[in-house]
């Protein structure tokens, strides 16, 4: 009765992009905005992810574009607010030694998706300068990949992959190896 109203909600692209923006919020005030996101977000992505297994397996078309992968490969490129760009940004323009220091520091876990140590080191936390991006960041990324999934620029995920596999390794990963309609199957 309410998880129907909910997948409706949720597998769309103003859905998700509210989630994720609520998700970056309870990141920026200090808590886990995965976790507190979380009880809404996997049952019904990861029902979206099975659904798509299924038409996969019988060769139909399909359906979802917004399932668990979406959620790992475009909106959490590197960690929540995808801060991967950042560690580079602040690497190649920042002359300040400490936020350097802690960006080789995070550059590792980051490419497994792993970012609490620049969330808490740089502080991404309580900082309104980084957090703005922190934000925003995600949902373009999000917009971005919807319409190029939407258009069959990006294949849509078809197997549910950890979610610290390394980005563009997962994109290649969850789509069974067919990244764009055009890639071999």
């Amino acid at each position: 009765m309410v998880q129907r109203p909910l997948e409706t909600v949720v597998q769309s692209l103003p859905g998700i992009l509210i989630l994720m923006f609520v998700a970056q919020l309870f990141w920026v005030i200090g808590i886990h905005g995965n976790q507190m996101v979380k009880p809404i977000r996997e049952p019904l992505l990861l029902g979206a992810i099975m659904v798509n297994m299924t038409a996969f397996e019988q060769g139909k078309e399909i359906p979802n574009i917004i399932t668990m992968p979406f959620w790992d490969v475009y909106m959490s490129i590197g960690g929540s607010g995808i801060t991967l760009g950042l560690l580079f940004a602040v690497m190649i323009a920042t002359r300040r030694k400490e936020m350097r220091e802690i960006s080789k520091l995070s550059l590792g876990p980051s490419f497994f998706n792993i970012n609490e140590p620049v969330i808490f080191g740089m502080p991404i936390m309580l900082n309104p300068i980084l957090a703005i991006p922190f934000i925003i960041t995600p949902l373009i990324t999000g917009t971005i990949g919807y319409f190029a999934t939407s258009i069959g620029f990006a294949g849509k995920a078809v197997v549910m992959v950890p979610w610290t596999t390394p980005p563009i390794v997962n994109a290649w990963l969850s789509t069974a190896g067919s990244m764009a309609r055009w890639s071999p199957s």
